[in-house]
């Protein structure tokens, strides 16, 4: 039987559940499980090493702090555009994610989090940052 190693490619189904056991995010929802190498970057050093040792058919369920899932929100990620910068196309309602472009040239997508007068904020931090996240895996299929 095989067990994920630091090297294996990995096919999973995953779930991301929040404190409140929401669920976040899910490829079980999606019908098709998350492939994946270990090391990568893909995934967070806490994350892997969670998943060190795992064979395939197994399921776990672990608990992830901020700093080892998605990160704490970093204020420098949060920024104020000009209202006019939106349009009908794209309007500034709070709760939109938009895609900006960054300096590479690559969308990296914000979410508004307020608009006052001419002011909006758009959060670039990840959705889940600094929240405590609980991860379900099953594992579908393992290679080295």
């Amino acid at each position: 039987m095989s067990v994920i190693t630091e090297k294996s490619e990995v096919l999973m189904h995953f779930a991301i559940k929040l404190e409140d056991g929401s669920v976040a995010d899910s490829t079980q929802a999606m019908g098709k499980p998350a492939k994946f190498r270990m090391g990568d970057g893909s995934l967070t050093e806490n994350f892997e090493k969670c998943l060190l040792g795992l064979s395939t058919g197994e399921k776990s369920q672990f608990e992830l702090e901020p700093a080892d899932a998605f990160g704490l929100s970093n204020p420098d990620n949060i920024h104020h555009v000009d209202l006019s910068k939106f349009s009908a196309d794209t309007p500034a309602e709070v709760g939109t994610i938009i895609g900006f472009s960054g300096p590479d040239g690559h969308d990296i997508p914000g979410i508004i989090t307020s608009v006052v007068g001419d002011s909006v904020t758009v959060d670039f931090n990840h959705p889940l940052a600094g929240q405590r996240v609980t991860f379900e895996v099953d594992v579908v299929e393992i290679q080295d």
